[in-house]
């Protein structure tokens, strides 16, 4: 991924150094297992672990240097070690297959950097939760087809951000539990050279699972569950942003991202406060559903296994995961700085001049006796007075003669009642926050 969208904590996850380490621990690891099985000497062990060693970038330049003539990364890692350690590292990779580092070690990287979404996905909802108490009583118009239907809070709007977070959440944490599985069953999955208990040993080492059976890879399920899920969390975040860019448009101004000191909408017009950072987060949920795809494709490989998926995995990997903690703290800082203007959700509940109360109008003329379609006809009569006459909604109903002979002025008065609409916010609120204040 372009530095652009990389957060160091975590890019460096997927660093040529990072990677080799973690190649390295793999090894290190089932080298441990086999001396445990009896299969290795202990002196072997004791030699690697002394003169393994961590890794620099010359190290990785050296390794990649190697590859240019192996045309195999692992082979070049394995003579580099052969290189560093000396006559012990013999024992390395002894009865392994390439898979059994490649699949291994990244799985290690899923889960990390799975474990730094998850923290990125709590300061999001903290995020949302405050903003959500702070606004559970700022009325605002609620609207279908973008088109004004009945009154809602912009806390409510919020605490549905916030229950799907929670959803998005526990998808990751499945999706945690699913690609957290490593192999060190060999060539083709069978254990023919090593032992159950190595795998075992490794996984157990590492903070993985054993595959419960594997082929010479971890079965690519597993990870397009993954991506998956990085994309349905994107979708949402994504949903998130289009909202705020709607509510930022000129014409509505309800809500609007942080302006900092110095910035500047257009190199044109002086003037302009634009929406970028939803805009740049609507983009990029654009690439995680396209990750997710690839991702998919990756799943049926032929027989055993075949290298289709690693050029894949080579990219999505890297920029999937950079990429969602990227728009994760984008998006959380946009919630912690979000300008919302409650006189101006104030100003466009009064637009239609209270034609948002029609069915509440309805109900009660349904309730007092009226056929339901007799009772529409003159609700809807006197609404689309507004729209085609500019008749104010509550003087035409004062006006209309059917009406009058159902309901009193002070009970047609009475359903222009803002209240109405959100009493219920507790309810809604302790359902999702499991606390109404």
């Amino acid at each position: 991924m372009i530095p652009r969208y990389s957060r160091q904590e975590m890019s460096s996850l997927w660093s040529d150094e990072a990677r080799y380490s973690r190649w390295r621990d793999v090894e290190l690891a089932a080298l441990e297992g086999m001396v445990e099985a009896g299969l290795a000497p202990r002196e072997a062990l004791q030699d690697c672990l002394a003169r393994a060693g961590d890794f620099t970038p010359g190290d990785a330049a050296k390794i990649e240097e190697i590859e240019r003539t192996t045309k195999h990364d692992v082979i070049a890692f394995l003579t580099f070690m052969e290189e560093r350690v000396g006559p012990s590292a013999r024992w390395l990779h002894l009865g392994m297959t390439s898979s059994d580092v490649l699949d291994t070690s990244l799985a290690l990287t899923l889960r990390d950097a799975l474990d730094l979404i998850l923290k990125d996905v709590d300061r999001v909802m903290a995020a949302v939760e405050k903003r959500a108490f702070e606004h559970k009583h700022t009325l605002q118009m609620g609207r279908s087809h973008g088109i004004h239907a009945e009154p809602i809070t912009f806390g409510h709007k919020l605490a549905i951000w916030y229950d799907e977070l929670r959803r998005a959440r526990t998808r990751l944490e499945h999706a945690r539990d699913v690609i957290a599985v490593g192999k060190i069953s060999g060539a083709v999955g069978t254990f023919a050279h090593l032992p159950p208990a190595v795998e075992e040993h490794v996984c157990r080492k590492l903070g993985l699972k054993p595959a419960p059976a594997s082929s010479q890879v971890v079965q690519r399920d597993r990870h397009a569950e993954f991506f998956t899920a990085l994309a349905l969390l994107g979708s949402s975040i994504e949903k998130f942003a289009v909202e705020i860019r709607h509510l930022q448009r000129t014409e509505v101004r309800e809500a609007e991202e942080p302006f900092t000191a110095g910035q500047k909408g257009s190199s044109a017009m002086p003037h302009k406060r634009n929406p970028i950072l939803s805009e740049n987060l609507t983009g990029l949920a654009r690439l995680l559903r396209g990750y997710a795809v690839s991702a998919m494709e990756d799943v049926a490989l032929w027989h055993e296994r075949d290298i289709s998926h690693s050029s894949v995995e080579r990219v999505i990997g890297p920029d999937a995961t950079i990429l969602a903690d990227f728009m994760l703290i984008r998006f959380a800082r946009l919630m912690e700085d979000l300008r919302v203007y409650p006189e101006q959700m104030k100003k466009n509940l009064d637009l239609l001049g209270g034609v948002v109360n029609s069915q509440r109008l309805l109900l009660e003329l349904a309730r007092k006796g009226m056929d339901r379609q007799a009772a529409y006809v003159i609700v809807q009569r006197n609404a689309m007075k507004l729209y085609e006459e500019g008749l104010d909604f509550r003087q035409a109903l004062l006006a209309d003669e059917d009406l009058r002979k159902m309901m009193t002025p002070e009970e047609i008065s009475d359903c222009f009642s803002s209240g109405y609409h959100t009493r219920h916010m507790d309810d809604v609120f302790q359902r999702v926050f499991g606390r109404s204040a």
